[in-house]
Order: C-alpha cells, then sequence, then structure tokens
C-alpha cells in the first residue's frame, strides 16, 4: 500500500483525585478523576505504510529525540499483541507539545493519548473497523496511566469505584453527564514557575509508594476524597471540590518528600504562590484553588464567572513569580486533525 497519514491533537489533563502508585501492568492502585484540558495538548502525526521489515523513527518538534525515542519504539513495539497491524508496518512519527516538555504538566498523558489515538486509527483504517475508544484509553494506559483519561472530554475517571458504574482498572471512562454545568468550562490557569526537566520521573516517585510508610493511609484516603468529589462534581460545588484539589495536590507532594529516596519538586516561589492563593480566596471568597502535578507548576482552577477578578489579580501577584502563563480551560477532548 501507498503511504498514508493519520494526525490527532490530545489534550493533557490534571487530576483532581491523584494516581500515586501502581502494580502489573500499569494498573492503579486507586481510582483517579481528572479534568480534561484545552490548550496543553500534543500533536502526533504518523505516516504509515507496508514493508518489508517493521521499523519505527521518532521525531519531536522536527528533530531526532536520543532520550525519549528508545521508549517510544520499546512501547509501540510492545503493542504488537494489542494491533497485530502494527508489526507489517514502517512508521515515522512526528510530536510537537503545546507546553513545556517535562515540567510537571502531564505531557506523557498527552503525548501517550495522542499516539494511542494514532495507533488505534491505524488498526481501524488497515481493518476496516471503527475507532473504539475504550480500546483507545487502554492502549494509552499501558503508554502512561494518566493518558487513559485524556481521550474523553471534560472529565474521565480511571480505576474501579464501588459508586461509579462501569469503572475498570483497564482504561478510563467518561463522566461529562456525572457533573454540573459550572465544571464545563472550568478555567485552568498553568503557572510555570519552573520549565526544567524534573529530578525525579514520575515512575520513579510511583515506585516509591511500593512499601511506603503511609502506603495504606494514602490509598484510604484516595477512596474517601474520590466519594466527596463526585459529590462536589454532582452538586456543583466549587469551594467543596477545591478543598479536595488542594488536599490531593498537597498528599502528592507530601509523599514525594516522606518516601525512602526522599525528593522535592516544589520550588520557592511555588510556595510563595500558594500563600497568595489562599489569601486571595480568603480576603475574597472566591472558589479559587490550586493543585500541582509532579512538578513545581501551580494548576489555578476557577469558575468561569470570577474570570475578571481573578485576572487582574493574577498578573499583578501570581505572574511575576512565572516563567509564564498557559492559559487553559475544561475542554472537549482529542481532536481528529486530518478528517
Amino acid at each position: 500500500m501507498s503511504t498514508a497519514t493519520v494526525a490527532w491533537r490530545s489534550p493533557s489533563n490534571i487530576a483532581i483525585i491523584k494516581y500515586w502508585g501502581k502494580h502489573g501492568l500499569q494498573l492503579p492502585r486507586n481510582s483517579s478523576i481528572s479534568f480534561t484540558l484545552s490548550t496543553a495538548y500534543t500533536d502526533t502525526r504518523i505516516e504509515f505504510a507496508e514493508a518489508p521489515e517493521h521499523h519505527i523513527a521518532y521525531r519531536y518538534d522536527g528533530e531526532i529525540n536520543e532520550a525519549f525515542a528508545p521508549r517510544v519504539v520499546k512501547f509501540i513495539n510492545s503493542l504488537h499483541h494489542e494491533i497485530p497491524v502494527l508489526s507489517r508496518l514502517s512508521l515515522s512519527i512526528d510530536s510537537v507539545n503545546s507546553f513545556p516538555h517535562s515540567s510537571g504538566i502531564a505531557s506523557s498523558a498527552s503525548f501517550m493519548s495522542s499516539l494511542a489515538l494514532s495507533l488505534c486509527e491505524i488498526e481501524a483504517k488497515m481493518t476496516g473497523t471503527e475507532l473504539d475508544m475504550q480500546k483507545v484509553s487502554h492502549i494509552a494506559r499501558l503508554g502512561s496511566g494518566s493518558a487513559c483519561r485524556s481521550i474523553f472530554p471534560v472529565l474521565g475517571l480511571w480505576g474501579t469505584h464501588d459508586e461509579v458504574q462501569g469503572s475498570s482498572d483497564m482504561h478510563a471512562i467518561a463522566m461529562a453527564d456525572h457533573a454540573a454545568e459550572i465544571y464545563a468550562d472550568y478555567h485552568n490557569d498553568i503557572l510555570i514557575v519552573s520549565s526544567e526537566k524534573k529530578s525525579v520521573s514520575s515512575t520513579a516517585g510511583h515506585a516509591l509508594m511500593d512499601g511506603h510508610v503511609y502506603e495504606a493511609a494514602r490509598y484510604a484516603q484516595a477512596r474517601s476524597n474520590m466519594s466527596q468529589c463526585l459529590e462536589a462534581l454532582r452538586s456543583g460545588d466549587a469551594h467543596a471540590l477545591g478543598r479536595i484539589l488542594e488536599e490531593e495536590a498537597l498528599s502528592l507532594h507530601g509523599l514525594m518528600m516522606n518516601s525512602s529516596s526522599s525528593y522535592i519538586l516544589l520550588k520557592p516561589k511555588t510556595l510563595t504562590a500558594i500563600e497568595r492563593i489562599r489569601n486571595f480566596r480568603a480576603e475574597t471568597g472566591h472558589p479559587l484553588y490550586f493543585s500541582l502535578d509532579a512538578g513545581p507548576n501551580i494548576h489555578l482552577l476557577y469558575p468561569a464567572s470570577i474570570r475578571d477578578a481573578v485576572l487582574s489579580w493574577r498578573q499583578e501577584q501570581l505572574d511575576p513569580l512565572c516563567e509564564r502563563v498557559l492559559e487553559d480551560r475544561v475542554g472537549e477532548g482529542p481532536i481528529n486533525l486530518i478528517s
């Protein structure tokens, strides 16, 4: 066959309930739920053709990426039993992010979800079948756990939870229909305090949860917080959701600091920003809250109704602490860039 092309844009996400700790083949120790974002995304384009020899080439932002390419090749080769057609193809893969790579904004989530979408579309084209989003989420999970949630608009939940019918450790499920309208266009300003590559990878951080002194307590906390989170999402109680956002974010970083190989990803300016956010909330009563991924950068979350008040204050009080600010909001999920 002649060369054909698929291309997908897939967003990052910000977890409300954090996934930290895994077992088996990318299976979570606790369920997690996240907002799907809009402007923090990865574009992945794959040119493919049948070839005598299976071959994979990977470029990031137009250049060969010596550090990351082996991971991409290894991942795709591990999928031959999941997507058999890949074994007879030559693949030329290009990806680019709209935000700094490896800085704690879940770049693996956006990349692996866009890659999974592209690979599953190749399978669909070659077999004459429909694109199966549940399978896409499953494939994305194998590449990066949090990536499986980016497949769905507004909210994605991953991991079995007693209160959510259809929830699974194997793939994420859509949760937009379980949330009040206030969250459909929730704002998420990403304050990039530092774009430096993280000193410890998320993979290494997950591994340190095995035998962690607070392991059992953390998973109990996550289960309890998920129940409260689901109620806050249903009711539209932004303050209740915000309290969970902040508790989960600080618990995540507390677990890193208390690991057997302790490490700290927060920066001094991160802590300054947190203090200012809490002061603003105390003074105004506005439901402005923060979250953090595994890095120093702050996700500032709030409803669209207080956008004007937050923007003027943020530009004065928080922007000077940052290298840049990426203004984002809850979004509609991946986009097919060709069809």
